[in-house]
């Protein structure tokens, strides 16, 4: 007898065959038939829904999340479930910043994470196996997979030096990453554009790379620039390239993107560098969200690098020192010129110390403050950190970097909710609207991609980057994530101005059997668990 038999719906599989017209028949937490479905299993079946006009498929892989704390804060946190995602893989852009907690430093870096997201939380383990354990104590409403950060390894060591380790500080950040993935990390994530990551060379990258590589887990990497900073984007996806052909691992190139006006239409060589190295031999893919804006903290988008050697206090003595302040202005100058083209494609997304500021553009708050728009980012920072939404990107770029077959649709954001302790702020849409926009944008609008193209980029194809054989299809065996929607409905509707909106269209969300959205509301379900490579 099934638990649950869905009836009548097209089954797109997630592996990219054409869709078809099944039943999917569900015990426990698995899935445990496909086709059509009688007899007294079916007629005896614990519960039945019809998904007549619906397609049946995986729930959403969303390899690129930053929902560390989320679950920790609000176990309800249903931005994601109500897109149909079923799976967050965080700790990327080498920000793992709840574990491992082994130095004041790393701690002070996750007590401003938590003062920026208006939220309080004191950890009680300073490892991963503590961390991993605290979140399968707040059993969040969807299933949680989790990277061990380069950057939050490298602050427990040394802080936010702007130097090279020593041979015995290398060895200890090998050994933090190694006992992580050891005790359930699914990979090992890098942020070479942010600090403290940014200060560090490949060869202690490939060393570090090298521990997740030899235990067969993901290196996924936030590149050392997406645009004309630092070493500039061509160098730096070829040091993702070479990270994995000196290692031998999966290299998963985050947020694939041309950002900024010198490199807006170059999106096509970065797919050709990627495909080049595939032809090598080197196992390398990538990951987007279907956005021309992008989001980040105040000062990884704004601030040069040299500015936030040695932490915060270090950066506000720099800002005392008239010389140097003088310098930091000029340095943001560029990066907004850079990165944006100008300031009034800056918006002020979470700020603790003024919510009534999240939502204004950068030009406005320099207005009202009477001075620079880069004075203006130096006061706020003075105030807090704080994070911003930059719109940077071109759209042909992106429309191109979506058709590719490599790249799986990925957030960058993080799980939240309209309401409680996480509805603060103005965060990216995205955290709201990722894969239902993809569905209605990039397959349904724009058609780049078929139905079934769009639901392996975000089923099949980020389960094999983390190597789950149970998760990212409708088979028997696999565990019963499943979504049900309407293809010519789903639709996002969160935007940049009212980013706390759900998506419409998507019916019902499965998490490990359990129904977790029923007729497009959350049910109250936390069926979500912390799943280690042995879970797959």
């Amino acid at each position: 007898m099934f638990d649950l038999l869905i009836k009548n719906g097209t089954v797109v599989d997630g592996t990219g065959a054409p869709g078809y017209l099944a039943d999917v028949g569900i015990t426990g937490d698995s899935i445990t038939a496909v086709g059509s479905l009688g007899g007294d299993d079916a007629q005896n079946a614990a519960r039945t829904i019809d998904a007549s006009g619906r397609v049946v498929s995986p729930g959403f892989i969303d390899l690129h999340c930053h929902s560390d704390m989320s679950f920790l804060i609000d176990p309800l946190a249903d931005s994601k479930l109500t897109q149909g995602v079923t799976l967050e893989l965080n700790g990327n852009c080498g920000m793992s910043p709840c574990a491992p907690l082994q130095s004041a430093a790393a701690r002070e870096a996750l007590e401003n994470r938590f003062f920026t997201a208006g939220a309080e939380f004191t950890p009680d383990w300073t490892d991963f196996a503590g961390y991993l354990a605290a979140q399968e104590q707040a059993k969040g409403v969807i299933n949680q997979a989790f990277q061990v950060g380069h950057g939050t390894v490298r602050t427990n060591v040394l802080g936010m030096a702007a130097r090279a380790p020593s041979f015995e500080e290398l060895e200890k950040m090998k050994r933090l990453v190694a006992e992580s993935i050891d005790a359930g990390a699914m990979g090992f994530a890098t942020g070479l554009f942010y600090a403290p990551g940014s200060y560090s060379l490949t060869d202690e990258v490939v060393q570090l790379a090298q521990e997740a590589a030899d235990r067969g887990k993901v290196y996924s990497s936030h590149i050392r620039s997406e645009s004309n900073d630092s070493v500039g984007l061509h160098v730096a996806v070829n040091e993702a390239i070479e990270i994995g052909r000196r290692t031998g691992g999966r290299i998963q190139m985050s947020h694939v993107k041309a950002k900024g006006p010198f490199t807006w239409g170059r999106a096509g060589e970065i797919l050709e560098l990627q495909a080049r190295a595939r032809r090598e031999g080197i196992d390398v893919a990538g990951d987007q969200y279907p956005y021309v804006a992008s989001s980040t903290s105040l000062t990884g988008g704004l601030f040069p690098r040299w500015a936030l050697a040695g932490g915060r206090a270090a950066t506000l003595e720099t800002m005392d020192d008239s010389d140097l302040r003088a310098r930091l202005r000029e340095g943001i100058d560029w990066n907004i010129k850079s990165f944006m083209g100008s300031p009034d494609r800056v918006l002020l997304a979470a700020y603790g110390p003024d919510r009534s500021r999240e939502g204004q553009r950068l030009d406005e708050i320099a207005d009202h403050m009477g001075c620079e728009p880069s004075e203006a980012a130096i006061r706020l920072y003075e105030g807090a950190e704080a994070s911003v939404v930059q719109f940077s990107l071109r759209e042909d770029d992106v429309d191109l970097i979506a058709r590719d077959p490599f790249i799986a649709v990925a957030s960058d954001g993080n799980s939240v909710r309209s309401e409680g302790p996480l509805s603060g702020g103005k965060p990216h849409p995205r955290s709201y609207g990722t894969f239902p926009r993809f569905l209605a944008e990039m397959r349904r609008d724009k058609k780049l991609v078929s139905l079934e193209e769009a639901v392996r980029k975000m089923c099949a194809l980020p389960a094999s980057r983390l190597q789950l054989t149970r998760r990212g299809r409708i088979a028997p065996r696999c565990f019963a994530d499943v979504v049900i929607f309407d293809p010519d409905t789903i639709q996002d509707q969160a935007t940049f101005t009212d980013p706390h909106r759900y998506t419409t269209g998507i019916d019902t969300v499965i998490v490990n059997g359990q129904i977790a959205l029923e007729n497009g509301a959350p049910t109250g379900a936390r069926a979500g668990r912390v799943l280690r490579s042995e879970d797959g």
